[in-house]
């Protein structure tokens, strides 16, 4: 079993798009399958989808996925409510886990290609971030070593990852070297540019059916 495992957060209600953007098709199947199929091709397991509105629609899709799917029964309360929910279940089906990458099911362009970047940074310079960087910020998905792990617990509201990043970057920028804990409390920033496109809009999914990466 891998010593990674990875959340994927999808309890979203899709207000803005005005239809479960979960369930958009893309690529010959729907958008939270493609996610999932990125995701489990990566080197993490388990692998847990954490569901909140409309999951009754959505679970079903998953039925032939090597993975966990959980209701958020508080997904209202916003975006950290699932992260909690997501790490307490990884925790719970392997204690030993190292880290985790957490990710979100409206990044389409999200790979496993770059997935497994961010494990093999986490690997070589045992940083506690390995942050995904793009349009100037970081942001997911993005791995998170355990120690971090009783601060996402923490997190409240509709708050997501970038908080905990903000907080503990020290501007560790990508290939530096060194396996130190002082270096271990900085940041790897890896370069992904094409996860700066997400769905939220009825006019950004005509952007991505219109896209030549589609």
């Amino acid at each position: 079993m891998s010593n990674i495992g990875l959340v994927i957060l999808a309890a979203g209600a899709s207000t803005r798009m005005g239809t479960p953007k979960q369930l958009l098709p893309y690529r010959g199947r729907t958008l939270i399958e493609h996610v999932v199929e990125q995701a489990q091709a990566s080197v993490c397991h388990p692998i847990i989808v954490v569901l909140g509105a409309n999951a009754e629609r959505i679970q079903p899709k998953l039925t032939s996925f090597n993975i966990r799917a959980i209701k958020n029964l508080s997904s209202a309360e916003g975006m950290s409510s699932s992260i909690r929910a997501g790490l307490k279940v990884l925790t719970a089906e392997n204690p030993h886990s190292k880290a985790v990458v957490l990710m979100v099911c409206d990044q389409p362009f999200v790979s496993t290609q770059l997935i497994n970047q961010l494990v093999e940074n986490y690997r070589k310079a045992n940083s506690l971030i390995v942050a995904s960087e793009y349009m100037g910020v970081l942001g997911v998905p993005t791995l998170f070593d355990r120690t971090l792990f009783p601060h996402l617990m923490a997190l409240t509201g509709d708050v997501g990852a970038r908080k905990l990043i903000k907080r503990f970057t020290q501007g560790f920028a990508c290939g530096s070297s060194g396996d130190s804990r002082a270096q271990a409390q900085n940041t790897i920033h890896v370069p992904a540019p094409e996860v700066a496109f997400d769905l939220d809009t009825p006019t950004d999914y005509e952007r991505l059916q219109n896209s030549t990466m589609s």
